[in-house]
């Protein structure tokens, strides 16, 4: 029973985290959010609860980290499962969030978002202990190809 609740848990996650909406609300958390917050007039604006416009996906994507931390907690999706294939993005966005986070938390409630804070927490541990991923040791690898890699470095004015 618990294989099948979390079998459907991580895809309803998944598909969350790969529809269009969803990956433009956290491109905007997580790049244009941090560029707003150092413009005084912006920085008003996201103060001014509940969120308007398109701050509202401030709310969303920490909403569904909120839920997913949930998730982690109280064992419906395995830790390890979410740490490895989440932890960039979930810290990415915390890491975005967090001046609106501490600005709410001291506004509204201490324990906003408190469930995406764990899984970030968790998240950012396992990147620690883990910088180069979960790859099984001693499994050999795939041959690279760096072309790319040496087109974009001999071009580096065309990025």
């Amino acid at each position: 029973m618990r294989s099948s609740t979390q079998i459907t848990a991580i895809t309803e996650s998944r598909e969350t985290l790969e529809k269009p909406e969803f990956q433009e609300a956290q491109r905007f958390v997580s790049f244009v959010l941090p560029e707003r917050l150092k413009d005084p007039n912006e920085a008003r604006k996201i103060a001014n609860l509940p969120f308007e416009g398109e701050y509202q996906q401030i709310g969303m994507v920490a909403n569904f980290f909120e839920t997913m931390g949930l998730f982690v907690k109280v064992g419906i999706i395995d830790q390890l499962i979410a740490c490895d294939v989440w932890g960039y993005i979930v810290v990415r966005n915390w890491n975005a969030l967090l001046p609106v986070t501490t600005y709410m938390r001291r506004e509204i409630s201490p324990a906003i978002w408190d469930n995406f804070e764990y899984l970030a927490l968790l998240s950012e541990r396992d990147t620690t202990a883990h910088p180069r991923g979960r790859y099984p040791k001693g499994a050999a690898r795939m041959p690279e190809d760096p072309s790319l890699w040496d087109f974009v470095n001999a071009n580096p004015s065309e990025r």
